[in-house]
């Protein structure tokens, strides 16, 4: 992870022109990403995983109030495999995220990395216009993914998701997750990620999309990031199903676990106090691009790297390997 890559081994990030069509389109422009993908994922988690979890999310599915459904058959449908609906729905990253206003002193700004042990994200991000009826937006995603993490609205908002900590039941981290998912699949409640998808195509202002992302009933616990067009709209909402703990001020940042939430849990992802902690020096100072992308917050499972800017309309972004940088600097 020396980021010496030679630049001519580099790939390109495509911009694929999703506008309303969606995930699916996203899969006709970039089928051979999106096989890549899922072979990658039957080889991380085995096939008997991979089908064993399509049935059980589907199930889920069936009583969940999203509003992206229909995009997930369709992606499946474009398969033939199993593993559309679970690897959707899996939430096994990490990351580190915060906004804050630029040295420029322009708008807020929005630095994010997704941490995942699952090889082959790096070289397969795309970046999809979308579009809704607030508007268009940028989608950082994957050919198959139905959700957002990491997106951009110019004159809008950035934001992305971060997981909290695993709840602790037991001694057994294993037997925690396990709890954790027989917890989620009684829960007929919004994805996060569909959650911050249905807010990028709908939510016309900051604080429209802020309330939304405070007050919307969600299945699992997660933290948005969320950055504005001025400099004080900028904050972090920590998220239980049904409670909202929000740190406001324009400057903030979070890893992988809780700050302002008086809740404990078990530690996700590699250092999140350490990657917290670079984060929290870093922000305010750093120009864009990616030289704040160093060791704790660049570790062998980060996958992804964002910058963005609402006010000016900017979004850079990087993939990673475990071996370091694998594409070219994607800009708008």
């Amino acid at each position: 992870m020396d980021g010496t890559a030679d630049r001519s081994e580099l790939l390109t990030i495509p911009l694929v022109e999703a506008r309303r069509d969606g995930p699916i389109a996203v899969v006709q422009a970039e089928r051979a990403r999106f096989e890549v993908l899922f072979r990658a994922g039957r080889a991380h988690y085995g096939p008997l995983f991979l089908s064993l979890g399509d049935r059980l999310t589907k199930t889920w599915l069936d009583d969940c109030p999203t509003p992206y459904r229909a995009d997930l058959d369709a992606c499946a449908a474009a398969h033939p495999g199993a593993g559309v609906y679970m690897l959707n729905l899996s939430y096994e990253w990490s990351c580190t995220t915060a906004v804050g206003v630029p040295p420029s002193g322009r708008g807020n700004r929005l630095l994010r990395t997704l941490d995942w042990p699952l090889k082959g994200l790096g070289r397969n991000v795309v970046v999809a216009r979308m579009a809704g009826a607030a508007g268009p937006w940028f989608n950082v995603a994957w050919p198959g993914f139905a959700g957002a993490a990491t997106a951009m609205a110019p004159g809008r908002f950035a934001a992305a998701l971060n997981q909290p900590p695993m709840k602790k039941y037991t001694s057994s981290c294993w037997l925690d997750w396990a709890v954790e998912r027989t917890r989620v699949w009684r829960r007929r409640l919004l994805p996060p990620t569909h959650l911050l998808r249905w807010v990028f195509e709908t939510c016309e202002t900051y604080e429209n999309a802020r309330a939304v992302l405070a007050e919307t009933p969600i299945a699992v616990p997660a933290f948005f990031s969320l950055s504005g067009v001025d400099g004080h709209q900028g904050c972090v909402i920590e998220r239980t199903e049904t409670a909202a703990f929000i740190r406001d001020g324009g400057n903030v940042s979070i890893a992988n676990h809780w700050v302002k939430a008086p809740i404990a849990g078990r530690a996700r992802g590699l250092d999140s106090p350490g990657r917290f902690a670079l984060m929290e020096a870093c922000r305010d100072r750093v120009e864009d691009g990616f030289d704040w992308v160093r060791a704790p917050i660049l570790n062998p499972t980060t996958r992804l790297a964002v910058t963005a800017n609402a006010l000016t309309g900017s979004l850079q972004v990087r993939g990673y390997e475990p071996e370091g940088p694998v594409t070219r600097d994607f800009a708008l």
